[in-house]
């Protein structure tokens, strides 16, 4: 049967219904924070670039392009990186090579480099041994070292593909840190890494690294948080992992959720936080306490420790899901009735998760069921603060005017 391709798709889709999440646990969310602004750090801006792409590209991309000069997220589809079809572990039926030409493709194109290893070098101009690189992932769902259940987590392929790459341009093993804060990563997920070298750290399981921890003095170990008429805020702190590392690489599911509808690229840092739970009454819509005009999501990336070390971002739909607790879905309308089978890769956060958002909304609708407009809340408020580019757009259709949306088939 022939397989669609990104420029065959386009979206069909029945919105999912969706419950109210009510409580959750210390280790159970993702994201740290202080102003920016306070530690008078200045934010990694894109990669030094050139010449503007068009936004939309119809057909899969195969020659090399030129640097970015805005935000340019680029989606890498590979109709080949999956061979799942609904079985529990789903993370046993992902192919390594085809994801490792996904992630070379796409970081090039991303930087307007003709190798990996100048694309590393671009997103790492001044790396030296023994620097932290820390990359988070997402396990939100995941109870235990020995957590098989089957519902949407992390994947290892991606973070193999990533290592392999810094590799060439001679980043250490040792130097690279994956990590979740706030959630076990279990060892059917730390077992499947290709590279000896690197740590893993997590709060319980400390199966080859060591474990998550909070007590450090740094001055901006705290998040600031600016709520129009709340001073008292719950005072989070960011985790040390985070603190001792000198870059950051975000990896989040293409997901929604169920309070805060969408769960990407800021809401991933609720892992690395502490009591991430006593923020959920200023992210979920249906709270009294929610404000259009307030996030704590931007606050926690202006933290010195999160927006201005991190370096890239990757979202990871290899197998996404339609719910934030469920399994992987293995049909998406808007992918012809396939996984998504894709990698987003970004500098920009706020075009990352705009672009991550308006695909979940492609599929799940726009009702208050699916992704709402008011999904979108902190994302105008991320790029009211100067973290990115915020735009609502069609990525099937009709593209984006602001970001530069790069499309590529391998």
């Amino acid at each position: 049967m022939p397989v669609a391709t990104l420029a065959d798709v386009g979206p069909q889709s029945q919105p999912v219904a969706d419950d109210e999440l009510t409580s959750q646990t210390s280790a159970d969310h993702e994201l740290p924070a202080e102003a920016l602004a306070d530690s008078g750090l200045t934010p990694k801006a894109y990669v030094p670039n050139v010449a503007m792409m068009p936004t939309y590209t119809p057909t899969p991309t195969s020659t090399p392009v030129p640097p970015p000069t805005g935000p340019r997220v680029v989606h890498v589809h590979g109709s080949t990186s999956t061979f799942w079809s609904g079985q529990t572990d789903f993370w046993n039926y992902v192919r390594q090579d085809t994801v490792n030409t996904m992630a070379d493709r796409g970081l090039m194109a991303l930087t307007g480099t003709a190798s990996v290893a100048n694309a590393w070098r671009a997103l790492l101009p001044n790396y030296r041994a023994g620097q932290g690189i820390a990359i988070k992932v997402n396990f939100n769902n995941s109870t235990s070292c020995s957590d098989s259940d089957g519902q949407i987590d992390g994947l290892i392929q991606p973070v193999n593909a990533l290592v392999r790459g810094m590799k060439q341009m001679g980043v250490a093993e040792t130097d690279i840190w994956v990590y979740d804060a706030s959630r076990r990563l279990p060892a059917r997920f730390v077992g499947g890494c290709l590279y000896s070298g690197v740590q893993f750290i997590d709060p319980a399981c400390n199966l080859n690294g060591g474990y998550a921890s909070w007590a450090s003095t740094d001055p901006h170990a705290f998040v600031t948080y600016h709520h129009p008429t709340n001073p008292s805020m719950p005072r989070t702190r960011i985790s040390d992992v985070l603190i001792d590392a000198t870059y950051l690489i975000n990896m989040p599911i293409m997901k929604p959720h169920r309070i805060a509808r969408v769960t990407l690229t800021f809401k991933n840092h609720f892992g690395n936080i502490s009591e991430p739970w006593e923020l959920h009454p200023y992210i979920g819509m249906s709270s009294p306490t929610y404000r259009s005009d307030y996030s704590p999501l931007v606050d926690i990336y202006r933290n010195a420790h999160v927006g201005a070390k991190t370096i890239l971002v990757v979202g990871d739909a290899l197998l996404a899901a339609k719910d934030f607790d469920a399994a992987p879905a293995a049909s998406w309308a808007t992918f012809g009735n396939k996984p998504p089978q894709s990698l987003f890769f970004a500098t920009d956060p706020v075009a990352a998760d705009c672009v991550m958002a308006d695909h979940l909304r492609a599929e799940l609708g726009s009702s208050d069921e699916g992704i709402p407009s008011a999904a979108y809340d902190y994302l105008r408020l991320a790029a009211a603060a100067g973290l990115g580019e915020y735009e609502q757009g069609d990525p099937w259709h009709a593209g984006y005017s602001h970001i530069d949306y790069l499309k590529i088939e391998v």
